[in-house]
């Protein structure tokens, strides 16, 4: 009996555009695009501190590119659980000089502002950036105006609440269910406002509002995201769900985990990762290529049982 794993990877690997547009630049996705987290703020919870000096940030992000990262997202306001507000006027501070340093010295990268705020978002695609990474899937006044206006990317994410209350007993009937029905309405949101299609990639939020076992169905649940015709976009990396499987409290315990979830969830369709550890995930992402998108893995034998 012949095995059906050549098919169904086809099934699962084929996803509606490989091109993500951005303010003019076409992303290919196809074989898949890491997207290096660069956190700019004193407090976010893996890398607080560590990129707050604009050299030091632009360094990061120089690494990131070199070790695989296609995009960077800069992010000036902790999105953690419980994390305080970050006020306009700071936010800008932090952000701004970083993105226009390596606007200047890395013209090559896609450079993204991780913001809710559309004063932050304008100010970051006038310094350089081409893509608004925004958690609360455009419900800010005028940052749907300012997506069409500029063509820039658009991340639309599913959260529950805000930073400062979405892990205070969330709960979900049906999570995926419920995720996909406020992406489907923001992405109608969205293409009313005049944003285009080609602009639009969706995130399920991995953590954001989430208990365990909702980041875990949600994973699982790739394959019908994928099905909704917008690129996917996951970012799990370093979250303490992975910790809570793995029952460790130990930080470094979620690296491992975290590069084999983009190997699957890349299997299961999924094509931007955004993450810390990207020469581990670019390298796992490389080893999933080689075998799902080959076209001689079909008649690879450790693919096919020709054994009844």
């Amino acid at each position: 009996m012949t095995t059906q794993a050549s098919t169904d990877i086809s099934a699962l690997t084929r996803v509606p555009t490989e091109v993500w547009e951005v303010m003019g630049c076409r992303i290919p996705l196809g074989e898949g695009v890491i997207m290096g987290i660069l956190n700019v703020t004193p407090d976010s919870f893996s890398d607080g501190g560590m990129y707050c000096d604009p050299e030091a940030a632009v360094a990061r992000a120089i690494k990131m590119a070199e070790d695989g990262a296609a995009i960077i997202d800069v992010g000036g306001e902790s999105t953690r659980p419980g994390a305080e507000p970050v006020a306009k006027d700071e936010e800008l501070r932090r952000t701004i000089p970083v993105i226009k340093a390596l606007a200047i010295c890395r013209p090559d990268l896609v450079i993204s502002i991780d913001t809710t705020k559309p004063e932050v978002a304008r100010a970051a695609l006038d310094a350089g950036a081409r893509i608004i990474n925004d958690i609360s899937a455009l419900s800010s006044t005028g940052m749907a105006q300012l997506a069409a206006e500029s063509r820039a990317g658009v991340i639309l994410m599913h959260m529950k609440g805000t930073p400062q209350t979405m892990q205070i007993n969330p709960c979900y009937q049906d999570v995926v269910t419920e995720v996909a029905e406020v992406l489907d309405e923001r992405c109608s949101y969205a293409l009313k406002n005049g944003i285009r299609h080609e602009q639009i990639v969706i995130d399920p939020g991995i953590g954001f509002g989430k208990r365990v076992e909702d980041n875990l169905a949600l994973l699982a649940a790739t394959p019908q995201f994928v099905k909704k015709e917008y690129p996917v976009l996951l970012g799990f990396s370093r979250k303490s769900f992975i910790g809570k499987v793995l029952q460790t409290e130990d930080l470094s315990g979620r690296f491992w985990p975290g590069v084999a979830l983009c190997a699957l969830c890349f299997y299961l369709g999924a094509r931007i990762f955004r993450v810390h550890d990207v020469r581990a995930c670019s390298e796992a992402l490389q080893m999933a290529r080689a075998v799902i998108l080959n076209q001689e893995t079909r008649d690879l034998p450790f693919l096919t049982n020709t054994k009844s």
